[in-house]
């Protein structure tokens, strides 16, 4: 089984913000694959089902994503190695796409909590969204909406990381890189 975990914050007035990148691909995903929603108040997450996969939008907020995570991982008893979280990236150019198993949190809050939670070895998918002139204006920048000349790309960019999704699970991660992997939305664009 498969766990896709889209990284957002619920609610309406977080919906076009920077930060919910994670959760515009799952709700992308739900729609191609035509996914049930199976949510219960345990899991703490909007959680569907299409055969063997399963998509995960955790309602606790940001900081607390590994507590939905941990319970929809015991729950259907999905090794890390097939939980792939999808996220916003500050130090990666808009539209820039890479991945990766592992690593560091990079300071992303959501990311903290999943390591806490579950472990590191999980894959990730980072979605550039790029970064504030200044360090001191990172947790206001992703709080805020994508400006309307990214709005007008972000379909295509959500598209392609869908994509590169649907390939992860029988595909290997460097094929997978070779063919999905941005450095930023123009190579999209060309």
């Amino acid at each position: 089984m498969t766990l896709f975990v889209g990284l957002g914050n619920p609610g309406d007035k977080y919906e076009h913000t920077r930060h919910n990148i994670g959760f515009k691909v799952i709700d992308k995903l739900v729609d191609d694959f035509n996914a049930r929603d199976i949510s219960k108040s345990s899991f703490e997450g909007k959680l569907y089902r299409s055969g063997n996969t399963l998509f995960l939008k955790p309602t606790t907020f940001m900081n607390l994503s590994g507590k939905s995570v941990v319970v929809v991982k015991n729950f259907f008893k999905i090794d890390i190695e097939d939980i792939i979280v999808i996220h916003d990236d500050i130090d990666l150019p808009f539209g820039a796409v890479r991945f990766k198993r592992g690593g560091g949190h990079g300071g992303h809050n959501g990311l903290r909590s999943i390591d806490a939670s579950i472990g590191k070895e999980y894959l990730r998918v980072r979605v550039g969204v790029d970064k504030p002139e200044h360090k001191s204006q990172v947790a206001d920048y992703v709080l805020h909406n994508f400006s309307d000349d990214e709005m007008e790309k972000l379909d295509s960019l959500v598209s392609h990381v869908a994509d590169a999704c649907k390939k992860l699970p029988s595909s290997s991660l460097n094929e997978v890189k070779s063919f999905y992997t941005l450095k930023s939305i123009e190579s999209l664009e060309s």
